[in-house]
């Protein structure tokens, strides 16, 4: 496969940061998906890069969607935990108001 253009990089570094932006992620939180060597987006291009010399522009679309699903899933059991919290912070204050 012929590698990435460098419009196409700059679209896909594009694309990356707002993802990120939107999605409340760093770059930190993209180099552990793709274990990349770097947080740096360089290096974050460079893994997406080779993958898609392997495999095809599908493959970086398909890595993409699966660090999306993988990222929705550990936020899906955080709320849970702050629903915990909120509940031992709000039972913590009607025990204080009863003691008052």
């Amino acid at each position: 496969m012929a590698t990435l253009s460098p419009e196409q990089l700059d679209s896909l570094q594009v694309f990356l940061k707002d993802w990120l932006r939107h999605s409340g992620r760093t770059q930190s939180d993209l180099r552990r998906a793709l274990r990349a060597e770097s947080i740096k987006m360089p290096a974050l291009l460079e893994e997406l890069q080779r993958l898609h010399v392997e495999a095809g522009l599908g493959a970086v679309a398909e890595r993409l969607c699966a660090i999306e699903t993988q990222w929705q899933s550990e936020e899906a059991v955080d709320p849970l935990a702050q629903l915990d919290l909120d509940l031992d912070a709000l039972l913590n204050e009607i025990r204080e108001g009863q003691k008052s």
